[in-house]
């Protein structure tokens, strides 16, 4: 399949030339990676929060150029109802991909991140095998596959336990066993789910202060068969550097 849906990359840059704050006399940026796509304008975030139009129905009251959105709803370039953002969201999860990000932490800048590449095979086999689970718990597992756990409230984290949908402890959390089990993958499952880099590391130290020097073959001789199934050989290569 595509690496990106067509209309949500129309939509995310569409909404960046809606929404642009023209007085600053910045740049529109879009930058594409092998794994990603980031959208950049200038101006803050002009009504609300990203999570308020994910997840509820939240409408836009004003816009920052009037004119110009008014012309290009005409055209039928961007959501007449201000849905735009949650309908990226939910092509993502249709997708079974992680869910954009947005970064807000510079008040005269937005970017938007879209990614096109999975980044936890057991977040993806979440979404394929719970087809009814609510946005709201995808935003939780999303955060927990991106490294994020500390945005994850205890109220949060709590509800996901009760679900069945995590398991482990902070930092160490991953998606339940029970998700894949669901599936009939039991041991496929043991076999996709990576071990916690800190495991990782520990293999490396322990050679190290064993045989005092190794090359990069040797740890990828060490670690390569502890790791993932479903990751590559070129993609082993580069977890071994990451590690290293």
């Amino acid at each position: 399949m595509d690496k990106y849906e067509q209309a949500s990359v129309l939509e995310a840059l569409h909404n960046c030339i809606a929404h642009q704050d023209y007085s600053l006399h910045s740049r529109i940026i879009l930058t594409e990676r092998p794994d990603r796509i980031t959208f950049e304008n200038g101006g803050s975030f002009f009504e609300g929060t990203p999570t308020d139009y994910v997840l509820s129905e939240r409408s836009p009251e004003n816009y920052r150029n009037r004119f110009l959105t008014v012309a290009m709803r005409s055209l039928g370039m961007i959501d007449t109802m201000g849905y735009g953002i949650r309908d990226i969201y939910l092509s993502q999860r249709r997708r079974y991909l992680p869910l954009p990000d947005y970064d807000l932490t510079n008040p005269r800048k937005v970017i938007l991140t879209i990614y096109g590449r999975f980044i936890d095979e057991n977040y993806s086999r979440l979404l394929l095998s719970n087809t009814g689970i609510s946005l709201t718990d995808i935003f939780g597992i999303d955060l927990l596959q991106k490294g994020q756990d500390r945005q994850i409230t205890e109220t949060t984290l709590k509800h996901l336990r009760k679900e069945g949908l995590v398991e482990g402890r902070k930092p160490h959390l991953h998606v339940a066993a029970s998700v894949a089990a669901a599936t009939g993958e039991k041991a496929e499952y043991i076999r996709a789910r990576a071990f916690d880099d800190s495991y990782y590391c520990d293999l490396v130290l322990k050679y190290l202060r064993e045989f005092g020097t190794a090359s990069k073959a040797d740890f990828y001789s060490l670690l390569a068969p502890k790791f993932s199934d479903l990751m590559n050989q070129s993609q082993k290569s580069k977890k071994v550097g990451k590690l290293l």
